[in-house]
C-alpha cells in the first residue's frame, strides 16, 4: 500500500494507493484510467493497482477494513508547520511538504490499524526528524528494523533518512546499513544508485 503516493516507480506485484490531492501524478493516472474505460478503451499499464483512495488519511481504516496489509510505502510530508514555515507555495507543494492535512503520528497509527501483524512500514524522511520517528513508532508498535541514511555525496550532510519497522515486532535486531551515496563528485550517479534506478 502506498501512502501520500504522488508517483510510484516499480511493482512486482499488485499494490494499492492513498493521496489526498487528485492532482498530483497518480491521481491523474487514475482519472485517465477512468476515461479509457468509459470510452472502452484497454491500455497495458506497468505498475498493477488493485485500488486508489482519494481521501484524508485518517479515513483509510474506512476504506481498507481490519489489518489486511502486507507492506506500506510512505513518502510523507516532512515539515512542521510553525512561524518559520514558508506556506506561500501552490497547494500541490504544500500539502505534499507541510503536516497540514496529516503528520507521522497519524500514518504511524494508520499504519498500526491496517497492516498485519509482522507487516512493515517503510518510509522516506528527513534526519532532522530522526528521534520523533522513533518515539512515534515506538507508540504504536512499530519496531524499526533498518536504517539508512542518503547523502547528497560523500561530501554533504545526510539529507534524507530511509527507515522500516515491523509491527508487533520486537525492539531487538535494530540494522544501520551503509551510508547511501546519491552522486560522485562530477554529478554522475554512483554506482549503487545507478543500479537501483537501471539495473544491472
Amino acid at each position: 500500500l502506498g501512502l501520500c503516493s504522488g508517483t510510484c516507480k516499480k511493482s512486482h506485484g499488485p499494490i494499492s494507493s492513498a493521496e489526498i490531492y487528485d492532482q498530483a501524478p497518480l491521481g491523474q493516472f487514475w482519472k485517465a484510467r477512468e476515461e479509457d474505460a468509459i470510452h472502452g478503451v484497454t491500455k497495458d499499464f506497468p505498475i498493477l493497482y488493485d485500488f486508489h483512495i482519494t481521501d484524508d488519511l485518517k479515513h483509510l481504516p474506512q476504506h481498507i477494513k481490519g489489518s489486511k496489509v502486507d507492506i506500506i510505502l510512505c513518502n510523507p510530508p516532512y515539515f512542521k508547520v510553525d512561524e518559520h514555515s514558508n506556506l506561500n507555495e501552490s497547494e500541490h507543494y504544500l500539502l505534499a511538504r507541510h503536516e497540514i492535512t496529516t503528520n507521522l503520528d497519524e500514518i504511524c497509527h494508520v499504519a498500526q490499524r491496517v497492516l498485519k501483524s509482522n507487516g512493515r512500514l517503510a518510509m522516506v524522511h528527513r534526519p532532522d526528524r530522526f528521534l520523533d520517528i522513533i518515539e512515534t513508532m515506538k507508540r504504536y508498535n512499530l519496531a524499526p528494523k533498518r536504517i539508512q541514511f542518503v547523502y547528497p555525496k560523500v561530501t554533504k550532510e545526510a539529507n534524507m533518512l530511509l527507515i522500516e519497522a515491523i509491527k508487533d515486532g520486537s525492539l531487538d535486531g535494530l540494522k544501520i546499513l551503509p551510508p547511501l551515496f546519491i552522486h560522485n563528485e562530477d554529478g554522475s550517479y554512483t554506482d549503487e544508485i545507478h543500479e537501483i534506478y537501471y539495473g544491472n
